[in-house]
């Protein structure tokens, strides 16, 4: 029943995202799964001149494709990006251009988990970077991988045939192919301790500069995501509403009722991206704007709330 199965995805999402932690950890699961599929069904090295293109290919491009698809996801991208180029601001070129770098580098920060799992779990693997050095045309390396072989000018002509399990002998392919392998997971572990370490000096950096302490932190992190859960149920309750007054109207040619529905600058003054200031503590745009009922107004201090 597909209504069902529907459900149990979105149940997966809603915990994942209230646990920024499981998320990760589950993308780079359902990553490290689908590069496994992916690579026992589809790759098949061609063992030849395109050894080398074939090979980063399949290394590179998914994670490119997972990248744009965690940008394409991303409701903070394109509430940045919706009406950017329409409305205008007061603010100047180099402000706008720094604020949006800002938030694509937080967006950023999450999008990447997926793209460095599949490339360290590919590296690990080792099935691409073997076909890809393989048919590398630098002498230099060629010649290191071929060093302990019977016949150096035989092992660098037979290299590409390699990952087929043609060409030269048996030992001295097995040799060279256990080289590859070796440092394609070294590439890995690499990448994946570079990633760690990268994650938790962003992380100390963004803690040491919050201007809220560790319990607030987590309250705006709670806050956040119960406003937004409820924003999607409200919208979805008064469009209802708002969509049977209409179809009433028309269906029985009356006078349409009085619904109150929030004006263009009412929306445009919740839907920008909060930048928390020291001066007074809203949790969001829309805190703000109940509050206060007027036009956002910035401070010369401000943080940028890392989600």
């Amino acid at each position: 029943h597909i209504p069902s199965k529907m459900d149990k995805f979105n149940a997966v999402l809603k915990i994942a995202n209230k646990q920024t932690n499981l998320g990760f950890g589950l993308v780079s699961l359902l990553t490290a799964g689908g590069e496994q599929i992916f690579s026992s069904v589809l790759f098949r090295c061609p063992c030849n001149e395109l050894n080398f293109m074939y090979g980063m290919v399949f290394l590179l491009v998914p994670a490119l494709a997972l990248l744009l698809l965690a940008y394409i996801l991303s409701k903070k991208m394109w509430k940045m990006m919706t009406g950017f180029c329409q409305h205008g601001t007061n603010w100047s070129c180099c402000k706008r251009m720094s604020h949006c770098l800002k938030i694509i580098f937080q967006i950023s920060t999450t999008a990447l988990v997926a793209p460095s799992s599949w490339i360290a779990v590919a590296l690990l693997n080792g099935n691409y970077f073997e076909c890809a050095m393989t048919g590398l045309n630098v002498t230099d390396y060629s010649e290191r991988l071929c060093g302990g072989a019977t016949s150096l000018v035989e092992c660098r002509k037979e290299l590409h045939k390699f990952p087929c399990g043609r060409g030269s002998s048996i030992n001295d392919r097995e040799a060279v192919l256990l080289n590859i392998r070796a440092h394609s997971q070294i590439l890995g572990w690499l990448l994946i301790a570079s990633v760690m370490l990268s994650n938790l000096l962003l992380t100390c950096l963004a803690r040491c500069t919050s201007p809220v302490s560790y319990l607030q932190l987590k309250f705006w992190r709670v806050y956040s995501q119960e406003e937004s859960n409820l924003m999607d149920s409200y919208s979805m309750i008064h469009a209802k509403e708002l969509a049977e007054r209409n179809l009433e109207s028309f269906f029985k040619q009356t006078m349409p009722q009085h619904v109150i529905t929030p004006s263009n600058k009412d929306w445009e003054k919740i839907s920008a991206l909060y930048k928390f200031s020291t001066k007074d503590y809203y949790y969001s745009t829309l805190h703000k704007y109940v509050e206060t009922g007027m036009p956002m107004i910035r401070h010369s201090t401000t943080f940028i709330f890392l989600d």
